[in-house]
């Protein structure tokens, strides 16, 4: 199996936990907060789209869909188009507020373009250094692998408040 049909694999395995998390989610569900410093699902789901779009812009040879395709606009969030969510206060978790349509449809537009990329890469394309701010430099693969990560951590998250949402609203 080659390396990009892992990731492909991988990348998948994010889209479907985003699509059931997004499932007949309404405003109430996407804003909940088990408790006041808590991250919310429309939070986590829009962080985990920005995190995969800021980083394989530049693997890509891109600008952020985010920006390029008019995400940031139609989102008319109170945050700075660079935002990706790290650092972020209680404050500009609450500030993140979208519809699942939103959510999802930036999702796709991401993830699409990720889809996409993956199948052009051959394997010696993996060793290309992407970051040098790091010890050791960081290559496309361990790139990759760190998105792939810190989204189905994301995702996951996301299905956790959901369901506690759920359990609440009884």
């Amino acid at each position: 199996m080659l390396s990009s049909d892992l990731l492909l694999d991988a990348f998948g395995r994010v889209s479907g936990v985003v699509h059931s998390v997004l499932v007949g989610a309404g405003p109430r569900m996407l804003e909940f907060r088990p408790d006041p410093e808590a991250n919310t699902v429309a939070w986590l789901v829009w962080h985990l789209a920005r995190i995969q779009d800021a980083q394989m812009a530049p693997i890509i040879g891109e600008e952020q869909v985010w920006t390029t395709d008019g995400w940031f606009d139609r989102f008319g969030l109170p945050l700075n188009a660079r935002d990706t969510g790290y650092g972020h206060t209680a404050d500009d978790v609450g500030s993140v507020r979208a519809s699942a349509d939103l959510l999802g449809g930036y999702f796709d537009a991401v993830h699409a373009r990720t889809i996409a990329f993956l199948p052009t890469l051959a394997e010696a394309d993996y060793a290309r250094i992407v970051d040098r701010a790091w010890d050791p430099p960081v290559t496309v693969a361990v790139r990759l692998v760190s998105i792939i990560a810190d989204d189905l951590e994301h995702a996951g998250q996301a299905a956790y408040v959901r369901g506690l949402a759920l359990r609440a609203a009884r």
